[in-house]
């Protein structure tokens, strides 16, 4: 089969590769219907996250259960199934507590070994515990296939910034990033019941989203004097909620330097540098709770998949490119020099 490798940073190739195949009982393969790159792919990219040359890559995907092994009761091939970002065994004390990324028998695609979600098909691991079936016939709906493509990460990821947040009905939020997270974070906030949404963002491709989304205010300032545009925004005082989805020094710092004494901040956005700008002092003085990290997003699938299946929400726009598996690398490209928002990839 075909899959997309990562040989060195700015060298991404789809190659020929060994068929997925089961190699467990508890093990599934699925045909890969929809798959994306994620922004967290560009840091392996960029030379930013190590990877062995020729390892697999992307953690996205959607499809068709092709075959399973013994093992597995809750899935039948024929299928149609979406894969959070990580696969757990959905048993292990992790798992009961909802915490699937901490699963002790899980783990990442992509990682050596192991397919990645950017090719034909993939080898799913504790497939009962990973997947979560949708309706056959939404095979059918190219929108909302790329809908329910969202809840693979970006959406569930949106929605962990959101509750560690705590956002909640009437809330005041600033959300810092204007990536697919960042506008997710955006839906999920005011899925949530949030009354006012500030986005920061300076690209008005991404803001138009973060508008159609939710957001009632736009700040395109960055540093200080995003932080001066927000506060003045708010009378002085800051959002009781504060989403952080970048996950660099400075956007820690203006989450910090935006959020209201006695606020929280949620922060989804993987770490690069950020520790640096997290002044513990500050945040005790002015009572700031800080909650967020890596998205189980198995454990908000099943909620967030009702309200996509209902029109409540509709992802589907943060999708802004489709590539077929042999544009990936220009897919890369676009997304790394940011003429693209998210790519989809259709195998």
């Amino acid at each position: 089969m075909r899959a997309t490798v990562i040989h060195a940073p700015h060298d991404i190739r789809v190659e020929e590769v060994p068929d997925a195949a089961i190699q467990r009982p508890e093990d599934a393969v699925v045909r890969v219907l929809r798959a994306c790159i994620c922004g967290s792919d560009l840091w392996a990219y960029r030379g930013e996250a190590a990877r062995r040359p020729g390892q697999r890559i992307g953690h996205e995907f959607l499809g068709i259960v092709e075959e399973t092994g013994s093992a597995v009761t809750d899935l039948r091939a024929g299928d149609l199934v979406v894969a959070p970002f990580m696969w757990s065994d959905g048993t292990c004390e992790y798992c009961a507590e909802g915490l699937f990324t901490s699963c002790e028998h899980g783990g990442f695609w992509g990682s050596v070994g192991h397919d990645g979600g950017q090719g034909e098909a993939v080898r799913v691991p504790h497939a009962d515990g990973t997947l979560v079936k949708l309706p056959a016939e939404a095979v059918s709906d190219d929108h909302l296939l790329t809908g329910l493509l969202a809840l693979s990460d970006v959406m569930g990821t949106g929605h962990h910034a959101a509750l560690g947040a705590g956002v909640r009905e009437g809330s005041t939020v600033a959300v810092v990033g204007d990536g697919a997270v960042g506008l997710c974070g955006v839906l999920a906030a005011k899925r949530l019941g949030a009354e006012r949404i500030i986005a920061l963002g300076r690209h008005t491709v991404r803001t138009d989203i973060a508008k159609l989304f939710g957001a009632t205010d736009v700040v395109a300032e960055r540093g200080e004097a995003a932080e001066a545009a927000v506060r003045e925004l708010l009378g002085g005082r800051g959002a009781h909620a504060v989403i952080e989805a970048v996950g660099t020094e400075q956007s820690m710092r203006t989450a910090v330097n935006i959020t209201r004494d006695g606020g929280a901040i949620g922060y989804v956005g993987v770490p690069h540098g950020s520790g640096t700008g997290l002044d513990l002092g500050v945040m005790f003085d002015r009572n700031i709770t800080l909650r967020g990290g890596v998205a189980p997003v198995r454990a908000y699938i099943p909620e967030l998949l009702k309200d996509v299946l209902s029109g409540v929400i509709d992802p589907a726009p943060v999708f802004d490119r489709t590539v077929s598996l042999g544009e990936v690398p220009d897919g890369y490209r676009a997304m790394d020099d940011r003429s693209a928002l998210k790519v989809m990839i259709k195998p």
